[in-house]
């Protein structure tokens, strides 16, 4: 979006599966096991068909702070998004889904 496709990204897994893609197995950091070790809930959805069902587990739980890895691929459009240099006022969103946070001049 910004950079010409010049991305930045940290790879947080050991390995990638006969597709390429990430792979399933040791992430660094783990953040599901962090966040078990610190009396949270760790989930990981790493394929858009677990989103609803991650979701759902985690919206059922309310009796401790739920943390969950959302795997994403490296060219993945997440919204919303601060541009570098800038300060959060400046927050951008996908068109046509952006919250209403009551500052838009049609009010």
């Amino acid at each position: 979006l910004f950079y010409n496709q010049r991305y930045s990204n940290t790879v947080l897994h050991s390995g990638a599966d006969t597709d390429g893609n990430a792979a399933k197995g040791t992430r660094v950091p783990d953040f599901v096991q962090l966040s078990e070790a610190m009396g949270c809930v760790g989930l990981r959805c790493e394929n858009p068909y677990e989103l609803d069902a991650i979701i759902d587990k985690a919206n059922s739980i309310n009796d401790r702070p739920v943390v969950v890895d959302f795997i994403v691929h490296e060219d993945a459009m997440v919204w919303p998004m601060v541009p570098a240099g800038t300060s959060n006022d400046d927050i951008m969103a996908a068109r046509d889904v952006r919250p209403d946070f009551g500052d838009s001049a049609d009010d």
